[in-house]
């Protein structure tokens, strides 16, 4: 099992950019896995981590509901904000600038073969990311992702997962609100729940911008140690 992770730091770069590099991956791993199977060998599969942030864009998971957009095309465009229907699970959310978007590509068959587990898993990540921070992050049964005082009134999102998997092969991942301007969950109905608010790090400590940089590193820590992954750079 090939448990090196080629961890590439994407900076700025649009979501439909990122996926198509994403599918590319995805699918370099998925035709060695058909070619070891169909002719018996054993070549080793990749597994890959891209960090991105993204221009504002809305995406669409493939059990979406367009309705939970609550902009017009007409407005979506005086706003500068892109909206992409794309193949992950998850219903809408958005991507921006000061939001950590990670795409982990991974062959389970590396690791696990469980996508439970691997959701479960990426949690943990976030939620032990948020822990150095002094933050009590948390799962809510039944909705994918990490909250803040999820048993109560106030329960507000701070990191949201949507994936794909096919033949063991994981795609998309999470985004994690760090700096992020939070009113641009005002156009949508984040991940299909009503009821309940969005948050990011800088506000929960009531910081005025977080160092992003510092962030990753504590996300790649939690995600090495998780994982079991060896990162190549």
């Amino acid at each position: 099992m090939n448990k090196q992770v080629f961890l590439k730091e994407l900076h700025q770069k649009t979501y439909q950019q990122v996926w198509d590099m994403q599918q590319i991956l995805f699918q370099q791993i998925i035709d060695t896995k058909v070619s070891n199977r169909r002719k018996q060998e054993n070549f080793p599969t990749s597994n890959h981590f891209l960090f991105v942030e993204h221009p504002p864009v809305f995406t669409l998971g493939k059990t979406g509901k367009i309705e939970h957009l609550l902009l017009t095309e007409k407005e979506l465009h005086k706003k500068g904000i892109q909206f992409i229907k794309t193949n992950r699970g998850g219903d809408i959310t958005f991507h921006g600038p000061g939001q950590i978007v990670g795409y982990p590509i991974l062959d389970l068959d590396n690791f696990f073969t469980d996508i439970h587990k691997y959701l479960r898993l990426l949690e943990e990540v976030v939620i032990r990311t948020l822990a150095e921070y002094g933050v009590k992050g948390e799962r809510s049964s039944g909705e994918t992702g990490v909250w803040i005082d999820v048993n109560t009134p106030f329960a507000r999102k701070i990191c949201a997962f949507g994936v794909r998997a096919s033949r063991w092969v994981t795609m998309h991942g999470f985004a994690f609100n760090v700096n992020t301007d939070l009113r641009y969950f005002d156009y949508i109905i984040p991940c299909g729940i009503r009821g309940k608010g969005v948050t990011s790090l800088s506000k929960e400590i009531q910081q005025k911008e977080m160092d992003m940089l510092k962030v990753k590193k504590t996300i790649q820590k939690h995600f090495a140690d998780l994982f079991e992954v060896e990162w190549v750079y």
